[in-house]
This record gives structure tokens, sequence and C-alpha cells, in this order.
């Protein structure tokens, strides 16, 4: 069992724990804040971290997807107006250190922390095979897994921009719950205002409105047998994100050039061509995170995807008649007819207009006498960091790379442009063991390890030539 005494905890500086020892830790008051742009249903976990000798381990290091992908958001959300658009669930059991606590109430985000005496706090053991980023994971206490339900009577559930770690299955659960969820607060607030308030002008407020959804695939089901129901995710997500191993595990290969045994960059662009090839009636991006290789952003053409628009009181949606709703876009079936799929595609499209995409995802652009089409893109981009020294820890990278391209998304940036928040984002994760320190300059900014990530940013930016 843990000893909550621990002061020692990576990322924290001990004027941070003075500071931030003196705020309460049982669900933070954030009916305060106006909006949250970006939300984690990733689990918080309490890493121990093997090294190949004679490298001592480290243990009480803060870790999670959850932990590493709110960090990320945060690390482009400078307290405290910005940082408190940043929501994520921290479960803490009877071992939770109060280094910890503190080190989190120190970050300011809008964190939802759940006490519970009667269990302990979920802890992984990370032990690294080689020298290589390859290791294993392994739970030692029970996990504690987040639901959408989780996020009601929060701010955190009408997020902007919501990020999950699961398997396809799951990701189609997590999607239709939040979605359900959310139309159904909208109807409760549209009734409690017209009930209090008979102002027409504010019909709207508080109208239902689609989140961005980021999914990142867990890596123990990326696998050939789970292609179909990866397929079947795609129509109801914004961003899949896979490393380049797991995206290698859906089409059965490795993902490494045979003769170098390094990323293959052949392999990456490949996997992705075939994946969105099989995806002919759905827009969605593939953001793949290829290590020191960087990584590769791809989105097939179609639809645009449309504007958040918040429901209209009244509306009536059409019932989907033929189609399965949760593969209405075109999610592969055992027994799809792929040349009547093709036949219909052209009419399908001029066809469709919002009231039969039961997921809100597309804009028939009717204003323009037409359906506006997304061109698609194929880019890669070099990663942060290309001296090998500068990585102490790659763990938690891939989740840090997430939160801060999904919070960039959730305040309008491209999506190449929000890779480069995620890229200098993650540069920021593995650079130390655990998470970056957060201070202040001279002049009073935040920096993290003593570097401001707008400057960061904006020299990753130059260097690898993004007009922004």
């Amino acid at each position: 069992m843990a000893d909550n005494s621990n002061p020692e905890v990576p990322g924290q500086s001990p004027n941070d724990s003075d500071k931030a020892s003196d705020e309460g830790s049982e669900w933070q008051d954030i009916n305060d804040t106006p909006s949250i742009d970006f939300v984690t249903l990733g689990m918080f976990i309490i890493d121990e971290i093997e090294y190949p000798p004679p490298r001592p381990p480290s243990t009480n290091v803060l870790g999670g997807a959850g932990s590493y992908s709110a960090l990320g958001a945060r690390l482009f959300s400078p307290a405290s107006d910005l940082s408190r658009t940043v929501g994520w669930i921290v479960d803490q059991g009877s071992d939770f250190p109060q280094a910890i606590t503190d080190l989190i109430n120190g970050w300011s985000t809008s964190a939802v922390f759940r006490h519970d005496p009667s269990r302990l706090t979920t802890r992984g053991w990370n032990g690294y095979v080689d020298s290589s980023e390859r290791r294993e994971f392994k739970y030692t206490t029970p996990k504690k897994r987040l639901t959408a339900a989780d996020l009601t009577g929060t701010p955190l559930l009408k997020a902007k921009a919501v990020h999950m770690v699961c398997s396809p299955n799951r990701c189609k659960e997590l999607v239709e719950e939040i979605i359900t969820l959310r139309k159904r607060e909208a109807r409760l607030a549209a009734a409690s205002r017209q009930k209090d308030d008979d102002d027409e002008d504010d019909d709207d407020k508080d109208g239902y409105t689609r989140p961005l959804i980021i999914w990142e695939p867990v890596p123990d089901l990326c696998t050939p047998f789970e292609l179909l129901n990866c397929t079947n995710a795609l129509p109801l997500i914004d961003i899949c994100s896979p490393n380049h191993a797991e995206l290698a595990g859906f089409m059965g290969t490795d993902g490494l050039d045979p003769e170098t045994g390094q990323i293959s960059v052949e392999q990456v662009e490949r996997n992705c061509e075939q994946l969105l090839a099989s995806m002919p009636l759905t827009t969605y991006t593939l953001v793949v995170r290829a290590g020191e290789k960087g990584c590769y952003v791809a989105r097939n053409g179609g639809r645009k995807r449309k504007q958040q628009q918040p429901m209209k009181k009244g509306k009536k949606k059409k019932a989907v008649v033929g189609l399965d709703a949760r593969n209405f876009h075109g999610g592969l079936q055992p027994d799809t007819d792929m040349m009547s799929l093709f036949a219909g595609l052209l009419q399908d499209m001029q066809d469709r207009d919002n009231e039969d995409d039961p997921f809100g995802r597309f804009d028939d652009t009717e204003q323009d006498g037409g359906i506006e089409v997304d061109p698609g893109i194929e880019r890669w981009l070099s990663a942060y960091h290309t001296d090998a020294s500068k990585v102490v820890d790659p763990t938690g990278g891939g989740n840090t790379f997430l939160g801060g391209l999904g919070v960039a998304l959730a305040r309008g940036k491209s999506i190449e442009e929000a890779c480069a928040w995620g890229s200098v984002a993650a540069s920021f994760a593995i650079e130390q063991v655990g998470v970056p320190e957060l201070g202040r300059d001279g002049e009073g900014r935040e920096v993290w390890n003593g570097e401001r990530v707008e400057e960061r940013l904006r020299g990753y930016v130059e260097r690898v030539g993004l007009m922004i």
C-alpha cells in the first residue's frame, strides 16, 4: 500500500504542493465553468515503471490515459480561465497519495475527484521489454472504467471534444450513450426554461450539439478479428488515432520494415489507404502516431463535417429505414453487397439530408446548391524531438498527443494544426518520468519544464513548414 505522506511526485515542485494542498479534493466546484472544451473518458492510473537494469523503478507516478490526455489539453490551456475548460475524472481509492492530489489541484483543471475508501486506487505496472519503446502492462489493483453516465450532473457531459480509449464495440456504445444523454439533457433544459421563462429568444441556449469524438483503440483488441467491428465504429467518430503497431494489428502485420526493424512509413500509408477505402460512405480522419517518425494524417474525401448547431425546439428526426442507425454511414457487414453499395453511393450522397443523419456528423449545404465535399488529406508531420537523448520515458506520449489534438480541434483549429499541438504536447510528456513540471517565468507566464508551450509550438510549426 502506498504511503500517502510521500511528497515525491514527478512533475510537482514544492511550491505547487504547498499551494495546492489548501484546495479541496472532493468534487471540485466546476459548475461555474462556462464551457468545457475537452473531456477524456480515459482511466486514471497510478503507475509503477520498471526499467531494464541497472535503472531503478519509478513508483507513485501519475499515469493512465485520462491523466496524460488531460495533461495534453492542459498544456495549451493556461490558468485560470482556459485551464478550467479541461475536464476529467479522478477516482481515488483509500491508498491515494496526497501528493498526487496536490499535483492535480495545481493544474487548476475541471477535475472531478471521486473518493471511495472501500477500494484501492487503480494501479498499473509498466515493464520495458528492452531498450526500445516496447513494453508490457498489467493492472496490480482492480481497474475502474468510466462510462458516459459518469459525466452526467457535471458540465463535462457537454464538452466540445470527447476522448476515449476502448475497443471498437465499446466505442460504439460510448458514443451512442453520450449522444443520448446530451439530447436528454437538452430536452430537460428546454422544458425547464419553457416552464420558468417564456422568452423565445433563448430557445437554443442549452440545445443539443454533437461533440467531436476522438477514439484511441485499445491495443489488445487491434487484431484482424476486430477489423469488422472497427469499420462499424468509424462512422460514429471523427478522429481514429491508433499508433503504427495498433493500425498494423488490425491489418494482420507488425508495421515494421522487415530489413531494418524500424517503423515502416510505407506500411503506415498502405494500411491507412486500405482502411479508408473500406469505408466509402464515411468521412473520418486517421491520425497515426508513429514514434520517432512523427504522425501521419489521412482523411478520405466525402461530405464535410457539419458545424456545431444547437438542436431546434420541436424538430423531429425521420425514422431510419432499411439501414441500422449504428452503421448508417457505411460500416461493413458480413453480408454487405459491395456492388450494390458502390452503385448506390452517388444517389445516396445526393438524397440524404441532415434529418437522416442520426449522429449529426455531416452538412448538406443546400444553400450552395449541393453537397460540400471534403477533398481529403495525406501528410506526415515529423516528431518534435529528433534527438533520441531528449526522450527519457515515452510512457503517456500518445495520450498526451491526443489531448493536445483534441483541445485544438475543439477551438476550431485545422487537423494539421491540431496535430502540431499534439506533437508539441507529446514532447513535454516524454522528457522525464511522469508529467512535466509546471512553473512560471520571470514575467509570471506559465512554463512547463522551464519553457513556454507557445514558443515551442511556434518553432515546431516553422520547422515543419505548416501554414496556419
